[in-house]
């Protein structure tokens, strides 16, 4: 299947990271409802596993899908450098507020920034983060992601954002 692992963070608790397949979206998209504001048609979710798959995770805890991680692979001026480049761009991640503070995420955001770099050639990776989401923009800073942009009124709810970057070659 390719992208897998088994994780312990104790003796009561694991979870394996791999690849999201079509038959996980109605979890992937349950726990995107749950999270987040932000929502997507079916369509979108159903493309990104299938153009993008290595670098769309899920994070499970006994068969059951507990966060997940969709990016996509985009052509563009680059943000850490300044040229024409391919950018991997996180598009959502989230995890079960139960099963947060465990490193999920922050293993999710490892696994797919691996994939875009050694499986698609991405140079560099971006996201966009509500300015008000400290814990987020605090394990992007730790995962070496820097703020290179502020955007007005990014969020439906007229909230900014930041887009954070880091090179990743």
């Amino acid at each position: 299947m390719g992208c897998t692992e088994s994780l312990t963070s104790d003796s009561s608790f694991s979870y394996r990271i791999r690849e999201a397949r079509l038959d996980d979206l109605d979890q992937v998209i349950a726990i995107n409802m749950e999270a987040l504001p932000e929502h997507y048609p079916r369509v979108f979710w159903e493309e990104h596993v299938k153009r993008w798959s290595k670098a769309f995770l899920v994070a499970e805890v006994d068969g059951y899908i507990v966060g997940y991680i969709m990016c996509r692979v985009e052509w563009g001026w680059g943000f850490t450098k300044n040229k024409l480049l391919k950018k991997g761009h996180v598009i959502s991640i989230a995890v079960r507020e139960a099963f947060r503070r465990r490193g999920i995420g922050r293993a999710l955001m490892e696994k797919a920034m691996k994939a875009l770099r050694e499986v698609y050639g991405a140079e560099e990776v971006y996201l966009e983060v509500r300015v008000s989401n400290k814990p987020a923009i605090s394990l992007y800073e730790k995962l070496g992601f820097k703020i290179v942009k502020r955007i007005a009124s990014y969020y439906l709810d007229g909230e900014d954002a930041y887009i954070m970057a880091k090179p990743l070659k």
